[in-house]
């Protein structure tokens, strides 16, 4: 049976207002949010062409601590915008019941971007980071499933950093977020 999260529809925050409530990262988040620029303009096209759609809804579960929500959100909001998508982010301490549907390899990772439809029925999800980034942390967790080693943080940390170089430098990751997204909803 398919997920459905129409009950949470309406409770959480626009685009805007979780810029707004950040108590952390605020800076960092609406810089990444304004150096966003399109390098495919096929992906572009593609999601404006989405602006006639009604019958999708995006719900992100995010909280502004989590450095992956920093990097990434900021991305999906401007591609979001672009596509006339209604969107609303859900705090993730605040919406744990539905952090628990949609967990990360057992944990909870944000951000979680939930496609749905009118009726809430989840067409997709998205998260938490670009797909060559995450693989990183696949590939760490396989190999380090004892979070009490000894030396479990130290691997963590080197993970963690190879995962900011797989990020790169600056705004390289933006172009695979749009692509994954549009390889996302192209689908549906």
């Amino acid at each position: 049976m398919k997920k459905n999260v129409a009950h949470k529809f309406g409770q959480g925050l626009t685009p805007r207002q979780f810029v707004e409530s950040m108590t952390q990262n605020q800076q960092a988040f609406e810089s990444w949010y304004e150096r966003f620029a399109w390098e495919n303009e096929e992906d572009k096209a593609f999601f404006e062409s989405l602006n006639h759609r009604d019958d999708l809804r995006v719900l992100i579960l995010a909280a502004d601590w989590c450095g992956d929500v920093v990097r990434n959100v900021p991305v999906v909001f401007r591609i979001l915008e672009t596509a006339g998508i209604k969107t609303e982010v859900l705090i993730l301490e605040d919406n744990q019941d539905l952090m628990d549907d949609f967990l990360t390899m057992g944990g909870r990772s944000v951000p979680i971007v939930i496609v749905a439809d009118t009726g809430g029925y989840v067409l997709g999800q998205w998260g938490p980071r670009p797909a060559h980034v995450q693989s990183l942390m696949v590939a760490f967790k396989q190999e380090n499933p004892d979070r009490e080693a000894p030396d479990y943080e130290s691997r963590i940390a080197e993970v963690r950093k190879a995962m900011g170089q797989a990020y790169g430098e600056g705004t390289e990751s933006h172009a695979v977020i749009a692509s994954e997204l549009r390889s996302l909803l192209s689908g549906l």
